[in-house]
């Protein structure tokens, strides 16, 4: 099987891994791909805004099929201009990637689909967005209703502060705070049929503690020992199973990954967001613990034939640490040269956001490279992943030291 790969982050690179791992997966193409990506695909330059191109070059190689990483292209169409010269794509049509394209738009699907989320209120004028602040109340939760590259979304207690961010949007989502730990929950969907992958943690703010802005996650882990034992059961009967089956019963069927972010309140479980691909960095720690091969499965999803197919686990834990260039997320310096990377067992260092240049690996981009460190435990994860990441110099750049920390400790204390 001849795979084409669209991306170039870190998601994209533990998804490659993934994919070439695979004995049916016979050759791998990235677009445009990443010096990471280039250790083991062919990678072909290319705008991923330029679906003809992104067409065009998927005909040119011939491929069996194609794997769309980022959401910007799915939001685009690119799915369906694939799908209609042949071209078997795993992700989502226009019509479904709304989804993550519209926080609106998911409202009004989870509505209808009975699946439980936070009261909201959409709104395009100030006077709107000042009544909505003031029914809910701080903590305050402002979320662009489309695309933002991870960076829509403010939680505040300060009123100006999320006014100020609701002002700066076309149209603007204005939600209830939905106070519980947050986990993220995948779903592998044909259309019909739907297979929930295991849970993991992100960590979305900049600084230890959850300080500092939103970004678009500075670690993860997986699995999740705090969570309750029924969570990937739950979340498929009130959330993944509604939503294929309301997208179908609307006539755009939902194929591909169906990314579930939760909050696990004192009401139950509520759905905070969904995205419609895989999201990074928790692809960077749940594909390293997948031992069902990923080409055939995504394959399987893409040609709408997953019903009776399952997943299996390896029995280990991982980590990941992002490291970020300095001044990420509001004005990242990109340039700085990364020196050579640590060569460590049980340790994965996913390219996220850099570049060659003369030979010299450099940082291009605001979230720089990811860390995966597995293990038997979280502890064992956490302290390959925090070895390697602490031998990687890159002036300037930052991570955070308490990805997991707590979740560690509560396991060694069970």
């Amino acid at each position: 099987m001849k795979i084409l790969l669209v991306g170039s982050g870190g998601r994209e690179h533990a998804l490659g891994l993934g994919l070439q791992a695979d004995p049916e997966c016979t050759e791998l193409f990235a677009a445009p791909g990443n010096p990471g990506i280039a250790e083991f695909a062919q990678c072909y330059p290319l705008d991923i805004s330029d679906n003809a191109a992104i067409v065009a070059l998927a005909e040119k190689l011939d491929v069996d099929l194609a794997v769309i990483g980022p959401e910007l292209p799915l939001v685009n169409g690119v799915a369906d201009l694939l799908r209609a010269v042949g071209i078997a794509v795993f992700g989502p049509s226009k019509a479904a990637a709304q989804l993550e394209g519209s926080k609106n738009f998911a409202k009004e699907v989870m509505a209808d689909a009975g699946v439980p989320t936070a009261r909201s209120f959409t709104c395009s004028t100030q006077d709107q967005i000042e009544k909505a602040l003031d029914i809910f109340d701080a903590p305050y939760v402002v979320k662009d209703d489309g695309l933002a590259a991870g960076k829509g979304v403010v939680v505040t207690r300060d009123r100006d502060e999320a006014l100020a961010h609701a002002l700066k949007c076309k149209r603007v989502v204005i939600e209830e705070f939905l106070d519980g730990p947050e986990v993220s929950l995948f779903g592998i969907s044909d259309g019909k049929t739907i297979i929930a992958m295991q849970p993991a943690q992100d960590f979305k703010r900049a600084f230890e503690n959850d300080k500092g802005p939103n970004t678009g996650g500075m670690g993860a882990y997986s699995p999740l020992p705090w969570a309750p034992s029924d969570i990937i059961e739950d979340t498929y009967t009130k959330v993944l199973a509604p939503m294929i089956t309301e997208m179908a019963a609307r006539g755009t069927p939902f194929v591909g990954l169906l990314y579930a972010g939760l909050a696990l309140t004192n009401h139950g479980t509520k759905v905070i967001e969904f995205n419609t691909r895989f999201g990074d960095p928790e692809t960077q720690v749940l594909i390293p613990l997948l031992k069902t091969p990923l080409a055939s499965l995504l394959y399987r999803a893409a040609t709408r034939n997953l019903e009776g197919v399952t997943l299996d686990w390896r029995e280990e834990s991982a980590v990941t640490v992002v490291l970020a260039s300095q001044g990420y997320p509001d004005a990242p310096q990109t340039g700085g040269e990364i020196g050579q990377l640590p060569e460590i067992e049980n340790v994965s260092i996913y390219h996220s956001g850099t570049a060659r240049r003369d030979e010299k690996l450099i940082a291009q981009g605001g979230r720089t490279l990811t860390v995966t460190g597995t293990g038997l435990d979280l502890t064992e994860a956490r302290d390959r992943a925090y070895r390697a990441i602490s031998q990687i110099s890159l002036e300037g750049s930052f991570y955070r030291s308490d990805i997991a920390l707590n979740a560690s400790v509560a396991e060694k204390g069970n």
